[in-house]
């Protein structure tokens, strides 16, 4: 059984893999999604004891040990890992594939006996680039499961070759429910097919997202304090203003004057009226011009009688 517990790994600006769990029997095949293919590619290869975790646990039977599960693990048509090259023969790629299993378990190298034996006869004349979706994915598995002591079996994204569920889903359910040798069978892909109802996961599904910060109501409450307080202040410094500018209106016009008190809101120009003296003397009236004339020849005429 393969089982994982908060597989992460680290990134140079954030997580290449974030944290997810995940576990597989043999004989099931799960299916495990994810958005970008660094992050699918990573998860293969951790699964598979090629990439060393940052954190987490993997485990395989018993075992936690890296070396181990890389052993009994097989890692298929990964992109820019082990995919096969477009410009190579199928004969070429399958002496290349043979040439890394142990000589106890492939016999000779040769790949035109192992083609017939693993009935590929009909495509040995063909180019990588030639092949199906499908037949392609049935010879990579074929030969990662050359060597017995494969029991985990990851496939880093089959579905990119082709749209169709099709070309990769039932082969890789055939390999999981072999009642002669059962495996454990992960298939890392961009989204589930609409039809599958098995074992899934999906990448960050054990990643902890912080919780959002509630909002706090006592700094908009002192900011709100805050803006109504100078508001406040302006309003009383005004209302002081006019009511001493009324007051001084009305000091300085007297009752006798009898004039109306200034509107409110429409302070009026103070006027100052000097009360009359109770005592005062009043001018003597002025003699006018003809009475000065007429009075002249009188006063005239008694001088001469005088003389």
């Amino acid at each position: 059984m393969l089982s994982v517990q908060q597989l992460q790994i680290n990134g140079r600006r954030g997580d290449l893999l974030p944290a997810t769990s995940l576990h597989v029997r043999r004989g099931e095949l799960l299916l495990v999604a994810g958005e970008g293919q660094d992050q699918r590619t990573a998860l293969a290869l951790a699964l598979s004891g090629r990439m060393k975790p940052s954190n987490g646990v993997l485990s395989w039977d018993t075992t936690t040990k890296t070396k181990k599960i890389r052993l009994a693990s097989a890692l298929v048509d990964s992109p820019g890992v082990n995919e096969p090259e477009q410009h190579l023969s199928v004969k070429d790629l399958v002496t290349e594939d043979l040439s890394l299993i142990p000589r106890r378990y492939r016999g000779a190298l040769l790949s035109k006996p192992w083609l017939k034996v693993n009935s590929f006869e009909d495509i040995a004349g063909l180019w990588i680039e030639q092949l199906p979706a499908a037949r392609s994915l049935e010879l990579l598995t074929a030969l990662a499961l050359a060597d017995p002591a494969t029991d985990l079996l990851v496939v880093d994204s089959p579905d990119r070759h082709s749209a169709d569920p099709a070309a990769w889903l039932p082969r890789l359910e055939a390999l999981a429910s072999d009642a002669g040798r059962p495996l454990a069978v992960v298939a890392v892909v961009g989204a589930l097919p609409d039809h599958w109802t098995g074992p899934s996961a999906v990448i960050g599904n054990a990643a902890m997202h912080p919780p959002e910060p509630e909002a706090d109501a006592t700094p908009a409450e002192e900011q709100t304090a805050t803006s109504e307080t100078p508001q406040a202040e302006t309003a009383a410094h005004e209302t002081a203003a006019h009511d001493s500018t009324q007051a001084e209106t009305t000091e300085a016009v007297p009752a006798e004057t009898g004039a109306a008190p200034a509107a409110p809101g429409n302070p009026q120009p103070a006027v100052v009226v000097e009360p009359k003296a109770k005592h005062a003397a009043d001018p003597a009236p002025e003699t006018s011009a003809a009475t000065k004339e007429a009075a002249q020849p009188v006063s005239e005429h008694l001088q001469r009688t005088a003389k």
